[in-house]
């Protein structure tokens, strides 16, 4: 016999009867029992239940369990435990239980509801029943079987979500519309909307923002062992939570307790680079009143380089069936010149050094020709990366009606990559010793990259977070409570470009202005910059001087809220009680940022932009009506329930809005539900969209015959914009037997007006050739016009810009305006479906499961004048399918995983088509029920089994795939230790 617990009597004296009577309310206590072997479920289920079980062992050898988290009577925690697994109890006496085999299953036993208040997603009600919402849940034991390394990474592999935006890759790969990711941060995009348009909660409470406009919560911020599951709320939620829940919601739940240890560590690698580890470690303790945990995680990893892929490495995608994409701006350099009929340089002469390392004659030039190079050379496409991750949560109870909690979240993640090297475009003269001229002429324009003279840039930064929350809970009687809770996040953002050229530095050193009085630099003392040599021609005095340029951001957003709510049965209708909760909010959000640029001025500008902030006041309130219920059910109507929800908000910057939401839940028959439902949603502009400073930059766009052209690029905030609105419509059935084929399928049509956004900024690859994006492009010829030339001439000159002189003013074709504005409207509907199937064959258990998302139609309408287009399965938007497929295997101590994923094909901008990708994730796990090693899980994953290459895309930027539907790691292993003390 194995006795896994010692006797307490303190669980059992409150009650004063036996656990196989029905427990009273103080006899309820926390559970929190994750998936796996039966034996370790049965060892946390007595401490953590102050019983005694007593079992031979071999009742239990090779069983498992689904585990449960909440709060239960003990008896309904053991039933819900042993479910399925041909094991029942009874009880000798008070607090001693025994375990035994019996011929009939406990498969028929009804789920239980848990006593203690949870975090249900998608409502304020705490007895919520079924959903009219989609929610797709993501549990302890899913999280771990999918075999990644953070619930960031899993959230972003979710067929529903949108990788194109808000994830580090695409920040990196400079592929990303929105642009706002400066601290490798990762968002949630759901539907492709945006990850500002999608709201992220931990606990149902809101995080600061993250980025330099503090647009969306960043999920890779929170320690993942501590997180007990992730609900994904498909539908917009404006009426419950407010703004920005347009197209849907994601809610990281973290453990509400946990009695014990738990130690986990994993390593993963991939070609190339890339590795990453991550160790942690939870501990905490239950008593009879209240628990408490502590979970801290750390995170390193390694840089993948650009130059580990071919299709990355040089920026020619000739060989691969795409475009040459280098550049003129290389090392040896060009002479260029400028060509009105294409509307930019054009190579003249290509630099070739002679044996000394530099041109130094008219032999060393070749007309015609020209050096080609890509301007993202060398560039990492992965991070450096480093993260301690914390979270901690205490519970206690005070009597029999107050509850009192608090929890702390801590995030700092610092980073580091190389990033493009300094390029550009200047004038040389006679007045440079080293100036040579192939042709005789006193001048020329050199098109030049800094890559072997300096290095690519140092890009470092880090990101910090903090959040607290204090809240309480009062039974209030007549199953009423009373929960209020306050919560403070804050996010801080730093980042720095550091080994860019300074234009004035170089200007001077190149001996085109005179020696600047501002410096104590001289060219004649210290040398000369030499623009004709291979990128060994010039000395380190030269090279600090010009390339101690340098760009540093700071941003800072806070949100702070005091929260209200009571809930409870309002009148008993035939169908069942009215479930009615209201509330009040108050919340302030705060917003400001600096940036310090060393680039074009004898000393740093500072760019301030003041604290920003707004407060916003609401009142809300949500009712579940059940029209049929237990009681009065008929032939085709088991249960009806109909759910009522509106939201009104009052913000002091733009005024106010009221967002309803309704449901309907019909159930025909046992174990399907049919729902619906409808509501508007709404996002208010960020503060930085509506209050940042207007920014001068530059960017080369394509002109469409081949060739770019060099442009300004102004963005900034917009104070006259308004809130973007939405409405969303959702109708779909689940199907959920017990230990059955379970089956959810749903259609969702979301549609925008209003929307806030940068049209230009999102398809700078057509910014010169698509119509719509016309009222946002001014074409200059500075060469020619003369009204031109003073134009881009006050652009250039304008301190924040931090490219000064490094182009003359004659090499600039277009303005494009990329500020916030609200456009026209936005469209998406589709389908969803997921499916699983549980069944054994002798003593092996097998899930089948799959989920899909289909995309019918994405339709965008750049601004109110322009046509409407449809968008899906277009590069930079969703692909009309995403899916996967697969198989999970246990048996006794061992388990497997193999599943399918599928990305559909779509097409670039200019109609090229892009292949579907298909990869395979295999894991095998194994978890010894007996010996010293019980409570172990060691699990070996490979993620793209096939070592499949992503599907090739001839990207602007010269990288031959796209990271928005496609991975560039290739075949990936990990190792994963989980270690339950």
């Amino acid at each position: 016999m194995n006795r896994l617990s010692l006797l307490s009597g303190s669980a059992i004296v409150a009650c004063a009867v036996s656990i196989s009577v029905t427990a009273c309310a103080q006899d309820a206590r926390e559970f929190n029992i994750p998936a796996g072997s039966l034996r370790d479920a049965l060892n946390l289920f007595a401490t953590q239940s102050d019983q005694q079980i007593l079992f031979a062992g071999d009742v239990v050898a090779g069983r498992t369990t689904p585990g449960l988290a909440g709060r239960f009577a003990p008896r309904d925690a053991l039933d819900r435990l042993l479910t399925g697994s041909g094991i029942s109890w009874s009880q000798g006496r008070p607090g001693v239980i025994f375990l035994r085999r019996t011929t009939e299953t406990l498969a028929s036993v009804e789920p239980v509801t848990a006593l203690e208040d949870v975090v249900v997603t998608g409502t304020l009600l705490k007895r919520s029943g079924d959903l009219a919402s989609p929610v797709i849940v993501l549990d302890r034991d899913a999280l771990d079987r999918r075999g990644f390394g953070t619930v960031a990474e899993i959230l972003t592999d979710l067929p529903q979500n949108y990788a194109g935006s808000g994830t580090p890759i695409v920040q990196m790969t400079a592929s990303d519309r929105q642009g706002s990711n400066a601290v490798n941060a990762t968002g949630v995009n759901l539907r492709g909307l945006g990850p500002a348009s999608t709201l992220t909660l931990v606990n149902g409470r809101r995080v600061a923002g993250t980025g330099f406009r503090g647009e969306f919560g960043d999920v890779s911020a929170l320690p993942s062992a501590a997180v007990e599951r992730v609900d994904v709320l498909l539908d917009g939620a404006s009426a419950l939570y407010g703004a920005d829940a347009v197209a849907g919601v994601v809610n990281v739940v973290m453990r509400k307790a946990f009695n014990g240890q738990e130690s986990r560590a994993r390593v993963s690698f991939a070609e190339g680079g890339a590795e990453d580890a991550i160790v942690s470690h939870l501990a905490g303790r239950s008593w009879s009143t209240g628990s408490a945990y502590l979970s801290y995680e750390y995170q390193s990893s390694n840089p993948l380089s650009s130059l580990d892929r071919n299709y990355t490495a040089t920026g020619d995608l000739r060989p691969l069936g795409g475009t040459d994409h280098r550049a003129l701006y290389s090392v040896p350099g060009n002479i260029l010149t400028f060509n009105a009929a294409a509307g930019a340089y054009v190579g003249q002469y290509a630099i070739r050094p002679n044996a000394s390392g530099t041109a130094q004659t008219a032999a060393d030039f070749v007309a015609g020709g020209s050096n080609l190079q890509s301007i993202s050379r060398g560039v990492d496409l992965t991070p450096s990366l480093e993260r301690h991750s914390a979270y901690g949560r205490v519970r206690q109870s005070i009597g029999d009606r107050l509850e009192l909690t608090a929890d702390v979240r801590y995030n700092r993640r610092t980073y580091e990559f190389a990033g493009a090297a300094s390029i550009g475009v200047f004038n040389v003269t006679r007045s440079n010793p080293y100036f040579v001229s192939p042709t005789g002429a006193a001048s020329h324009i050199i098109g030049y990259s800094f890559l072997r003279d300096l290095g690519n840039t140092r890009q470092t930064g880090a990101s910090e977070s903090l959040g607290v929350t204090a809240g309480a809970t009062y039974d209030l009687g007549s199953s009423w409570s009373l929960d209020g809770y306050l919560a403070v996040a804050e996010e801080r953002g730093n980042g720095a470009v550091r080994g860019r050229v300074n234009s004035r530095f170089l200007n001077e050193a190149l001996g085109t202005i005179a020696d600047d009085p501002a410096t104590s630099y001289r060219a004649a003392v210290d040398g000369y910059f030499n623009p004709f040599g291979s990128g060994t021609a010039n000395s380190r005095a030269v090279l600090d001087f010009i390339g101690s340029g340098f760009t540093e951001s700071h941003d800072r957003s806070r949100a702070k809220s005091a929260n209200l709510l009571a809930q409870g049965p309002l009148i008993r209708l035939p169908g069942g009680e009215i479930q009615l909760a209201v509330g009040a909010q108050i919340r302030q959000d705060t917003f400001d940022t600096r940036t310090l640029t060393f680039a074009a001025a004898a000393s740093p500008v500072a760019i301030v932009t003041p604290q920003a902030e707004r407060t916003v006041s609401a009142v809300f309130a949500e009712a579940r009506v059940p029209l049929v219920g237990p009681d009065n059910a008929r032939p085709g109507i088991r249960s009806l329930e109909l759910s009522i929800a509106a939201r009104y908000e009052d913000y002091d910057d733009f005024g106010s809005t009221t967002n309803p939401k309704f449901g309907v839940v019909w159930s025909p028959v046992g174990d399907l539900a049919l729902r619906a439902s409808w509501g508007t949603s709404f996002r208010a502009a960020s503060l930085p969209q509506i209050h940042d400073a207007s920014v001068l930059s530059l960017t080369t766009v394509p002109r469409g015959d081949g060739g770019s052209v060099l442009a300004l690029y102004q963005y900034g905030g917009n104070a006259d914009l308004k809130p973007e609105t939405a409405e969303t419509f959702t109708i779909g059935f689940d199907y959920r037997p017990r230990g059955r084929l379970n089956v959810s399928a749903g259609y969702f049509d979301t549609r925008f007006t209003d929307r806030i956004a940068q049209p230009a900024t999102e398809n700078l690859a057509g910014v010169l050739t698509d119509p719509a994006l016309a009222p946002f492009v001014t074409r200059v010829s500075p060469d020619t016009n003369a009204a031109d030339l003073a134009l881009v001439q006050s652009y250039i000159n304008r301190p924040d810009f931090a490219f000064g002189t490094l182009y003359p003013a004659t090499s600039y074709g277009a303005i494009i305006d990329g500020r916030w504005v609200n456009t026209g409207a936005v469209g998406v509907n589709g389908f969803d479906l997921s499916a699983r199937y549980p069944f054994s064959v002798g003593e092996h258990r097998i899930t089948l499961d799959g989920s899909a998302s289909y995309v019918l139609s994405y339709e965008s309408q750049t601004t109110p004048t322009a046509l409407v287009r449809e968008v899906v399965d277009l590069i930079g938007y969703p692909v009309r399918l995403r899916s996967r497929i697969g198989a999970g295997w246990s048996r006794g101590d061992w388990s497997a995983d193999l599943h399918w994923n599928h990305v559909g094909d779509y097409r670039d901008r200019l109609g090229a088509h892009i292949d579907a990708w298909n990869t395979a994730d295999l894991q095998a796990g194994w978890s010894p029920a007996t010996g010293v090693l019980n409570g172990l899980r060691l699990a070996l994953t490979i993620q793209n089994l096939f070592d499949r290459t992503p599907p090739f895309y001839d990207a602007p930027s010269g990288f031959g795939f796209d990271p928005g539907q496609s991975s560039l790691m290739g075949r990936t292993v990990a190792l994963q230790l989980i270690k339950r003390w």
